[in-house]
């Protein structure tokens, strides 16, 4: 007899506090950072015997040095977790820990897990984006891919340029906001109880503890955003200040089905209702999470107006902008990304899925009137991810 399908649950998540590249944790290993991550999760999580973990999934877009030799296994062994628990590896450049996420997730649907770890680290310190890649040249003498799909923030360019309407002003104003519901989330202490200090040594500066995210700019303002140069193209509209940073960081989560979670007594945080994938025009990859989002309510019966609160990656602040345009939801909508975003904390790449989910636990659980959300982020060569969650704090979930 085969097993029977599950509900699928988000047990617990956590993360380090993002670095700049080339500060805090720039001499800080990925793996050390993932073992900190799952230490963490299976300290603050004592219900689960590691043992019955079925398997571990990491991501990481540079799949090579300390962030290759298939760093799920690698980094299980690292993190005490039995020999007899596998592991593997993922890459789906920036999605890539959301891409764990819904692997080990589809394997308890299918009921052939019971209980997962996923997770996703980048360290763009050690391991420049980009590092080691050699792009077929069939992509651009055969045209099937646009010279600037290559470069992130040319993609973001060309996103204003196809929506004009999507001006500067508009994606600083949203840089500003991101930053400012960030300070708001620190002061309220939202953030802090998913982050795991880290111990860091720097050659320079000897040893210190990274407890909160580097990069953000509490400070900021909407003339210092108006005055910074466009690296990306002459006279442009992205900036510094309206992107995300170059970071290092890792995050974790558990999955487990529902079943496993209640014999267990462990928590559970949402549950997922479903997911969907999408492909878009490689040189404007920051649509992707339009066609990923249509897909995934479509297959869940549901529509826009469903959704009641939105996670959604800030790689380019133009690139959420677009997401809301499209579906006609005011950039300042207070459903969305109420902690804040990547422009102020980070985007590690592929950890970054992760640190959505753990936002948006952390939305729901502030906000039982809220019945289900979304994690979706834009993904490079032209994709888009997204997951559609469902509150269990809600009345109406069980």
């Amino acid at each position: 007899m085969g097993r029977t399908p599950a509900e699928v649950v988000f047990v617990d998540g956590v993360r380090t506090p993002f670095g700049k590249a080339g500060s805090a944790l720039a001499e800080t290993r990925a793996d050390d950072l993932v073992v900190k991550v799952f230490r963490e999760l299976l300290r603050r999580n004592p219900g689960l015997p590691p043992e019955r973990i079925d398997d571990v999934a990491v991501a990481a877009t540079t799949q090579i040095g300390d962030q290759g030799l298939t760093i799920g296994r690698t980094a299980s062994l690292l993190s005490g977790i039995p020999n007899s628990v596998p592991g593997y590896s993922i890459d789906r450049m920036c999605a890539g820990a959301m891409t764990a996420v819904t692997t080990v997730s589809a394997a308890i649907m299918a009921g052939q897990y019971d209980v997962a770890l996923a997770g996703g680290v980048e360290s763009m310190s050690r391991h420049p984006m980009g590092e080691g890649v050699d792009p077929n040249p069939r992509f651009l003498s055969e045209r099937l891919v646009d010279i600037e799909a290559l470069s992130m923030g040319a993609t973001a360019e060309n996103l204003h340029d196809r929506f004009p309407h999507l001006t500067k002003a508009r994606a600083d104003a949203f840089a500003l906001g991101s930053q400012q519901k960030t300070a708001h989330a620190y002061e309220q202490g939202w953030i802090q109880p998913d982050l795991v200090p880290v111990a860091a040594r720097s050659s320079e500066l000897g040893w210190g503890m990274l407890t909160q995210d580097e990069v953000m700019r509490p400070g900021t303002t909407l003339e210092g955003l108006a005055s910074l140069k466009t690296p990306f193209r002459p006279h442009g509209r992205v900036t510094a200040g309206n992107s995300s940073g170059l970071n290092d960081g890792a995050t974790g989560a558990i999955l487990a089905s529902e079943a496993l979670a209640d014999e267990l007594g462990l928590q559970k945080k949402m549950r997922m209702v479903g997911f969907a994938f999408a492909g878009v025009e490689p040189e404007v990859m920051g649509v992707g999470p339009v066609p990923s989002t249509e897909k995934a309510l479509t297959r869940a019966g549901m529509s826009i107006e469903d959704i009641d609160l939105f996670e959604i990656n800030e790689a380019f602040a133009v690139q959420v902008l677009a997401f809301l345009d499209h579906f006609g939801i005011a950039d300042d909508d207070p459903r969305v990304n109420p902690m804040g975003g990547a422009i102020a904390v980070g985007h590690p790449l592929a950890s970054s899925g992760i640190r959505l989910m753990n936002y948006l636990a952390a939305d729901f659980a502030r906000n039982p009137e809220a019945r289900y959300g979304i994690t979706t982020m834009c993904i490079g060569l032209g994709m888009g991810g997204t997951v559609i969650w469902e509150n269990l704090n809600h009345a109406g979930s069980n």
